[in-house]
């Protein structure tokens, strides 16, 4: 493969596909659009360029054009304005409302370096996790790995309103875990990143694959392990022949350590930190806020532990493009948490001193370091003594003004990076809200 095919973007390279098969043109007049594995290749590999398990990582070419692809094989793919994704609902339940639970002391778990979807689904499992959420007996592991799908049909929603059917044909599909107990078969896809939403194809593959194995009825798992919490979804199809009939069944939150935090120990934190820099854009280096997502941020930490990543990881770790992945380094260096070195001609990203420390720290010490370090800067703590006062968050417009009074940006980005104050003000109120 030649060096220009290497370095090629996934947008660039669907932006070229796009114009030399009149792939819009086709969708338009008949539909959808099938693609070989080899059509893509010419461009770049088809497994970076067909795997989208978030729509954060969908490349601009498709996103803007409305587009989404399904594989119907293993050497190929059907392109239309499919809708593929559920969203993941917000976490509104406080942590210390969430069942608190423990593992058996176990030399080889650490709870505080829990950091691959395989030993989040372990622990789980250790947990008896996966137990209590289905209700069941005693769940056993009997299937994991990557799958043929075998042949099957089925309909999907599309942005037009028009439902398309889609044949596959010994298609591949990948499951993180596969249990059974005494009344079903669970299929559980796990995640160890904060999405905003998933791909429903990691769950309807596998469901079609195993509804035509098994007589016992199927239950169907999606998981997220971040920041010491397991956050629990589980999913249903009325429809087994309708990829768009998926239904939330329930969800349920369990938390592996101490998690009461208190407004007072919050205000304790505010007291004794210290300003260290009031943000402004012409006396600093680091660029002021544009992420929105503690949790994200917090998520990147976890995965960057003794594991740095060039940008390009990032951005595909958790599903962004690269302009997104260095909105979220900034964010962490803005923090003190994450800095960049030259290594072997080429750039990694990884945890400074204090992200170290700041990762080891069990859950409620880390949620204070977080918080101290946020009211380090000058905007966050003037906010923060009116939400203590008030237990009212700021809006927007409040926001703005005092961005504007500190100069911590230009004029055109400053409505984006207000909705990044606000959501981590939001995160510091949450820590407590009953």
């Amino acid at each position: 493969m030649s060096r220009t095919k290497n370095n090629r973007s996934a947008n660039d390279a669907w932006k070229a596909l796009l114009e030399k098969y009149h792939i819009l043109e086709e969708i338009q007049r008949n539909g959808c659009f099938s693609i070989k594995a080899s059509q893509i290749k010419e461009f770049k590999e088809p497994r970076l360029m067909a795997k989208w398990d978030s729509t954060d990582a969908l490349p601009d070419a498709l996103r803007k054009n409305k587009i989404n692809l399904l594989p119907d094989s293993r050497s190929s793919y059907v392109l239309s304005d499919f809708l593929l994704y559920e969203k993941i609902p917000e976490l509104d339940e406080h942590v210390t409302q969430m069942d608190h639970v423990a593992i058996p002391e176990l030399e080889s778990i650490d709870v505080n370096n829990i950091s691959s979807e395989a030993n989040a689904i372990n622990v789980l499992m250790l947990s008896g996790i996966l137990d209590d959420f289905l209700g069941t007996d005693k769940n056993v592991e009997t299937f994991h790995g990557r799958m043929g799908t075998g042949a099957f049909s089925f309909e999907v929603d599309t942005v037009r309103g028009i439902k398309r059917r889609v044949h596959v044909n010994h298609a591949q599909c990948e499951i993180d875990g596969g249990f059974e107990n005494s009344t079903s078969v669970v299929i559980m896809e796990a995640k160890n990143v904060v999405h905003e939403d998933f791909h429903v194809r990691q769950l309807y593959y596998p469901y079609r694959l195993w509804r035509a194995r098994v007589k016992k009825p199927i239950r169907l798992v999606f998981s997220v392990y971040s920041n010491m919490i397991y956050r629990m979804f589980e999913y249903r199809f009325s429809n087994p022949e309708d990829y768009s009939s998926i239904e939330l069944v329930r969800c349920k939150n369990y938390s592996l350590q101490d998690t009461s935090i208190t407004m007072e120990e919050l205000i304790a934190v505010r007291k004794r930190t210290e300003t260290k820099t009031d943000d402004n854009m012409d006396h600093t280096r680091t660029p002021f806020i544009q992420a929105n997502s503690m949790e994200r941020i917090i998520s990147l930490l976890e995965n960057m532990y003794e594991n740095p990543m060039t940008p390009q990881q990032v951005a595909e770790l958790m599903d962004f493009d690269l302009r997104q992945s260095d909105y979220y380094y900034n964010a962490g260096k803005y923090l003190g948490l994450f800095e960049k070195e030259a290594e072997d001609k080429q750039i990694l990203i990884s945890l400074t001193a204090l992200g170290v420390r700041v990762f080891r720290l069990g859950y409620k010490k880390r949620q204070l370091k977080l918080v101290e370090l946020i009211l380090e800067h000058q905007i966050f703590g003037t906010f923060f003594d009116g939400l203590a006062e008030t237990g009212q968050l700021p809006d927007k417009g409040a926001i703005a003004d005092e961005m504007r009074r500190l100069h911590v940006c230009n004029e055109g980005q400053i409505v984006r990076r207000a909705s990044s104050v606000s959501g981590w003000l939001k995160w510091i109120f949450n820590l407590t809200k009953l």
